[in-house]
């Protein structure tokens, strides 16, 4: 069901601008080149499994400088989730982030969270990563560099990497916002299974959630 928030919408959502016939040209231009980029920004290149990710040196929220690379190489896989402060639906997998964090760091796997919101500066994403007890990274993609490389569309959204930091899952933590009603759990069976060594069986899934809000160039 489409988010109802004025500030987060889910991407596919229909919203739909009207324009009075009287508009004036200038104002039509405005609004052409707004779809424009937006319609660019749709057309991202994908980062797709099997594909090497591009790496990212980030500060987290308490200074800290998070480089992919250095984490790539100390642990056995890596969870790169692009997620917010706001976002009704990303706040809903707050817990399950940090219950995820609790039962696989000790497994070798490194989870690195990244803001790409144009709007939410350090200090929020600080309180709210303090606020919920986050022990993972949580790092600010200025200008949503980080975002447009991995083509991240919604959050939460989930890129999980292998120590030559190639894709090897990408989509969702699991198959429903209300956590008593899900049936599949996406990214802990994906986990589990890399762990053990085993060939994923799905290495994709459609990630859901409020749309990442972009700086417009």
């Amino acid at each position: 069901m489409p988010c109802r928030s004025p500030k987060f919408g889910y991407i596919g959502s229909n919203n739909l601008n009207i324009v009075p016939r009287r508009v004036g040209m200038k104002f039509f231009a405005t609004l052409v080149l707004a779809y424009s980029i937006t319609a660019f920004a749709g057309e991202m290149k994908p980062l797709n499994v099997g594909e090497s990710a591009p790496s990212f040196s980030l500060k987290n929220y308490d200074g800290r400088e998070i480089d992919l690379k250095s984490t790539l190489k100390d642990h056995k896989f890596a969870v790169v989730m692009f997620i917010s402060t706001q976002c009704p639906v990303s706040n809903g997998y707050n817990d399950r982030m940090e219950k995820l964090y609790e039962t696989y760091s000790g497994k070798g796997i490194a989870f690195i969270a990244v803001n790409a919101n144009k709007a939410e500066d350090i200090q929020a994403i600080a309180d709210h990563a303090k606020e919920h007890g986050f022990k993972f990274p949580v790092v600010k993609d200025v200008a949503n560099k980080i975002a447009d490389q991995y083509d991240a569309q919604v959050t939460p959204e989930i890129f999980v990497l292998n120590p030559e930091g190639k894709l090897v899952y990408h989509g969702r933590i699991d198959d429903s916002r209300n956590p008593d009603k899900v049936t599949s759990h996406d990214l802990a069976d994906a986990l589990d299974k890399l762990i053990a060594g085993k060939e994923l069986s799905v290495t994709t899934t459609k990630a859901f959630g409020c749309s990442i809000k972009r700086m417009t160039p």
